[in-house]
């Protein structure tokens, strides 16, 4: 996506990763997980295809995704699911925005991770 913000192949099923939003890759740079460094480098996934990450977005306009094994929500501390859901839900909102406004790549993470001020 890095490119043509399309066409990476996700490396759990095989299928295209077609959008941002869907971007398991993506998503991980918006909310400070991976440099924009890594985005050449790193494997894509489907949001899907990484139910430990996609279980923490919270917004009805995505399919919710239940992670089983020990990673999985129902096995984790309250506060840190809440920070998590929190965070990787409004990451996953920034993807959106991202997408619709057509910022440069350096602009996609959330202001906390640029540096700026958390909102």
């Amino acid at each position: 996506m890095a490119k043509c913000d399309e066409g990476y192949l996700c490396e759990v099923c095989g299928e295209p990763v077609e959008s941002i939003t869907g971007s398991d890759l993506y998503l991980r740079y918006v909310i400070g997980e991976i440099d924009s460094r890594a985005l050449l480098a790193s494997p894509e996934r489907h949001l899907g295809c990484n139910p430990t990450l996609a279980q923490f977005i919270s917004d009805d306009a995505f399919p919710e995704v239940v992670a089983s094994g020990p990673f999985a929500k129902e096995h984790l501390d309250e506060e840190d699911v809440a920070r998590r859901t929190d965070l990787v839900t409004r990451g996953w909102r920034r993807l959106k925005e991202v997408r619709r406004l057509k910022l440069p790549i350096s602009e996609y993470p959330l202001p906390e991770v640029r540096g700026g001020s958390s909102e």
